[in-house]
């Protein structure tokens, strides 16, 4: 079982979801980010400096990282996301490689 912490765009949290749900019945332990539930809830800056090292340590705690880039998308926070795993010698999966591998959607 690889545990593996998915990466990418919170604007991507619907195929996130679905990706972690068919990684999960897969027998993977799978680590979302936490998605905003609250509509129209500002974060103070601290806050979302808790929530990027929240998230790097579950990147240090996993085998892999998936990055959902769908469309090729990757952003600014995903790629030091990327860096960051490189750095820990994590394996480091996209789901555009997942899609065109196997037809996952």
């Amino acid at each position: 079982m690889k545990i593996i912490t998915l990466c990418g765009s919170l604007k991507f949290k619907k195929e996130m979801m679905i990706i972690a749900e068919k990684m999960a019945l897969e027998g993977n332990c799978i680590i979302t980010p936490v998605y905003p539930v609250l509509e129209n809830y500002e974060r103070t800056e601290e806050q979302l400096i808790k929530l990027k090292e929240s998230h790097f340590k579950k990147i240090e705690l996993s085998d892999a990282i998936l990055v959902v880039n769908v469309n090729g998308y990757i952003g600014d926070s995903t790629k030091l996301e990327i860096e960051y795993a490189k750095k820990m010698g994590k394996e480091i999966i996209f789901y555009t490689d997942l899609v065109k591998e196997d037809g996952v959607n």
